[in-house]
């Protein structure tokens, strides 16, 4: 009994010793790679410090004004410049004007399907789309504010001149009432003016922060600007790879209806021969019916997403675009989780334009306090008289107009003025920009939650995109080899219709879930380049394909038509139903 006890104490000593080991073992693992995978738990995923802290003192993270400056600048060249002019293969391809408006059936009729590759269509999109003409105008107009608000350096020269005819008549009576005679003189002449008034602001407290807002008002714009232009891209892929995913779905919906036909024409062929029942071709037919039910939708979410691409590229009226590339995945995404966080904090316009609406409201405080604030003010004015005439001219004589004169008139001021009170406005106005600067911090902060969210969205979105693309490619070719042995069955006459019919809906929906793995990854990859500014996707390995299209054993190598339907109104369709 005792040599039992000390065997099973032996043995729960070294199970011990062994779950101890493999525990440390895995928490070596998981803080060395702590980064890559998501059962680490939150003390552990955080670099140690120096002091050997599992946490990092929030306090002592470095302030975005200390990094990016407290006017971050645009930096051209971290992102790749749009697209100017059309190749000769796009050229017909251009913009339409902006205020062309059809007004016939036949100017907006489709006359060509143009295939097109995801990079013409992001070039197409840099050149046509009109909300990137619009920011770019917008960038110039914030330029030309900006040239304005340097205009205050400068002093100010007024030219003002004038000419006027003035006649004049006076009747005057003698001092002495006897006498009957009266005076009568006039007058006439010609008056030219002229006036220069220069005027120059050597002390305005109000000018440098008005033109510090000008100028981050500007650099913003152009923050904008290159915020539209990476969303513009970002829109032009997804709706390409929603291109690709329409035309896939259309592929799926015809390879089913194609195989709803097979199954209908086995069940139709076992009917004759008296060895199927009725019910099994009820049942192909039902399957036939939607199969074509999806087909339908499927080719109206092709046409709708032609359309849509047709829009973001401002294409002409009678082109409608259509995907020339082939789905397949565009690479690989090389940085880590935390390298496209940083990269992102660092890369994105959106926080920059954030640190510039706190300058931007800090400028327009102190303007806002500069209304109580001395102003000093030099001015030059100088006028100018000349008169042609004579004025005092008796009635027995005339106006001589050799006779003239010229005056003139030059000062020179320096003006202070000082609004020492105005009732505590200027103060209450520098309390509220100033309170708007606060704001902007908070909004920064929630920006920078937010950015660090899309990252990690997408990031995750991708890890589980690529995770699901390897299984619903399996699925997917373990659901085509059960059609054919389901419809090997039924053709032998061991199973029934039903199970033909079950297996087609699953080779479907095994379809559609791999492209829609294939659409989401790729959509979280052009995410992530968008959201982090970095473009280090490496490309994938390319295969050696044959180029002859591989038979489909599901059908017998047979061409399966697919006869077109008529189109019935909804009212006559629907009469089916009830009768």
């Amino acid at each position: 009994m005792r040599l039992i006890t000390a065997r099973l104490c032996l043995l729960a000593g070294v199970l011990a010793q062994g779950c101890i080991g493999v525990r440390a073992q895995q928490s070596l693992d998981v803080q060395q790679h702590g980064s890559r995978t998501d059962q680490a738990p939150a003390s552990l995923e955080a670099e140690a410090d120096g002091d050997g802290s599992a946490l990092i003192d929030q306090s002592t993270l470095p302030s975005a004004i200390e990094l990016k400056g407290s006017r971050p600048r645009v930096d051209p060249s971290a992102v790749k410049p749009a697209a100017t002019s059309l190749p000769e293969p796009l050229s017909s391809l251009g913009a339409t004007p902006s205020l062309a408006l059809p007004n016939k059936t036949s100017e907006v009729r489709i006359r060509e399907l143009r295939p097109l590759s995801l990079s013409e269509v992001e070039q197409l999109a840099e050149v046509n789309s009109p909300t990137l003409k619009a920011a770019a105008s917008q960038v110039e107009q914030a330029k030309s504010n900006l040239l304005a608000a340097l205009s205050a350096w400068y002093p100010t020269l007024n030219l003002s001149s004038s000419v006027r005819f003035q006649g004049s008549e006076s009747r005057q009576n003698p001092a002495n009432h006897q006498l009957t005679t009266e005076e009568y003189t006039f007058g006439e002449e010609w008056i030219t003016n002229f006036g220069a008034t220069l005027n120059w602001d050597l002390i305005d407290p109000a000018r440098v922060p008005q033109i510090a807002s000008a100028r981050d008002s500007f650099e913003q714009q152009r923050d904008a600007y290159l915020i539209a232009l990476r969303d513009l891209r970002l829109n032009a892929a997804n709706l390409y790879f929603t291109l690709q995913r329409a035309d896939e779905g259309v592929g799926i919906g015809q390879s089913a209806v194609r195989s709803s036909l097979v199954s209908l024409r086995d069940a139709q062929s076992r009917l004759q021969a008296g060895v199927a029942t009725k019910l099994e071709v009820l049942e192909a037919e039902t399957q036939l019916a939607r199969d074509t039910q999806s087909l339908t939708l499927a080719v109206a979410q092709q046409n709708t997403a032609r359309r849509s691409l047709a829009q973001l590229l401002d294409l002409p009226q009678d082109i409608t675009p259509t995907a020339a590339d082939p789905v397949q995945i565009i690479g690989i995404w090389q940085p880590s989780l935390e390298e496209s966080i940083v990269a992102a904090y660092a890369f994105r316009e959106e926080l920059d334009s954030l640190i510039l609406d706190i300058s931007i409201n800090n400028s327009n405080a102190n303007a806002a306090l500069a209304a109580v604030q001395p102003v000093i003010n030099l001015s030059n004015t100088f006028q100018a008289n000349r008169r042609e005439g004579e004025v005092g001219v008796t009635i027995d004589n005339s106006v001589d107009w050799k006779q003239h004169s010229w005056t003139s008139d030059n000062t020179v001021s320096l003006g202070f003025t000082w609004n020492i009170f105005d009732g505590g406005r200027a103060w209450a106005q520098y309390r509220q920009n100033k309170q708007k600067a606060q704001q902007s911090e908070f909004e920064f902060a929630a920006k920078r939650d937010q950015v660090r969210l899309e990252v990690e969205q997408s990031f995750f979105n991708l890890r589980a995109s690529n995770q699901d693309i390897k299984t619903t490619s399996i699925g997917v070719l373990s659901s085509r080899e059960s059609l054919r042995l389901a419809r090997l069955r039924f053709q032998a006459g061991v199973t029934t219709q039903r199970e033909v019919v079950n297996n087609q809906r699953d080779l479907k929906q095994a379809q559609t879930l791999y492209a829609d793995a294939m659409l989401k990854y790729n959509q979280s990859m052009i995410q992530l380049r968008r959201r982090t500014g970095l473009d280090q996707i490496a490309a994938c390995d390319s295969l050696e394909l044959s180029n002859k299209k591989p038979k489909d054993d599901l059908f017998d190598s047979a061409e399966v038509p697919i006869k077109p339907s008529p189109l019935n109104p909804a009212c006559k369709a629907s009469i089916l139903q009830a009768e």
